[in-house]
């Protein structure tokens, strides 16, 4: 297992707790934090023992509050769309990954940490929650895919006016707009619904799970046919043991017990 100087990374029998740890930097994103997340989501892929990722920050007062300002504030035209297509690409491997990653946000998800919690296939919220799109605050727009995954969740008229102004959203607000599955009180019951949803989605069908979250990206990828993503995963899953497993326990009226193969 790699050595992380800003993440926490504990697998916990094949659930990975992984926590942003910078507090004393409101967990900003530096380069150095976004490369060891993708270390991090290559070790959760390459790993066959891990079932899925809990992504959180370390601290009362964020989840991530936004990228590293002093980083910014050193690019220019040349180094900067480099800077913006990495982070990308780092946030399309955690929205890419095969296994559930489930956020939970409790404090600030600014910026850079409103656009990893959008990269999270589930997020869980407390009431601490604020997220927001600050950028043009300094001049800039969001470019870790804020602009994107925002209008996909929120809807294009309510993006455009959060990225314009800068505004920030309240718990209920974002839960309200699409941006969250579930609001509760504290991080405490945040781990406690995790939890109850991780135990409902690894009870199925592994193979099944992965390719929902291909299909499901899919809609939104203007360069794939949605629906024939779909077509191939449904065919795929036919030519698995699970599929096998699961339609004999239907039909025997028993619980199915999947493999993962």
């Amino acid at each position: 297992m790699s050595e992380y100087k800003n993440l926490i990374f504990e697998n916990k029998e094949g659930v990975v707790h992984l926590s942003i740890n910078r507090p004393d930097k409101l967990n900003a994103l530096n380069i150095e934090t976004i490369e060891e997340l993708k270390l991090a989501f290559e070790e959760v892929q390459d790993n066959p023992e891990i079932k899925a990722v809990i992504l959180m920050g370390e601290g009362e007062k964020a989840f991530v509050a936004g990228a590293d300002i002093y980083e910014i504030s050193e690019l220019n035209e040349m180094n900067a769309r480099k800077f913006s297509e990495n982070g990308q690409e780092v946030f399309a491997i955690i929205e890419n990954c095969q296994k559930p990653v489930i956020g939970i946000i409790h404090g600030f998800a600014l910026g850079g940490g409103c656009e990893l919690a959008m990269a999270c296939h589930i997020r869980i919220i407390t009431d601490q929650a604020k997220f927001g799109q600050p950028e043009v605050n300094l001049g800039i727009i969001p470019g870790y895919g804020g602009t994107q995954r925002l209008t996909q969740l929120v809807g294009k008229a309510k993006a455009m006016e959060l990225c314009m102004t800068g505004d920030m959203l309240s718990a209920l607000d974002a839960l309200k707009l699409g941006l969250a599955n579930y609001k509760v009180a504290n991080k405490e019951e945040a781990l406690a619904k995790v939890e109850e949803l991780l135990q409902k989605i690894l009870s199925k069908a592994p193979v099944a799970i992965g390719l929902v979250i291909d299909c499901v990206n899919a809609a939104t990828n203007e360069q794939e046919n949605g629906y024939q993503t779909e077509a191939n995963g449904f065919a795929a899953c036919t030519k698995t043991e699970d599929f096998k497993e699961g339609t004999q326990a239907f039909l025997q009226k028993r619980k199915a017990n999947f493999k993962g193969v």
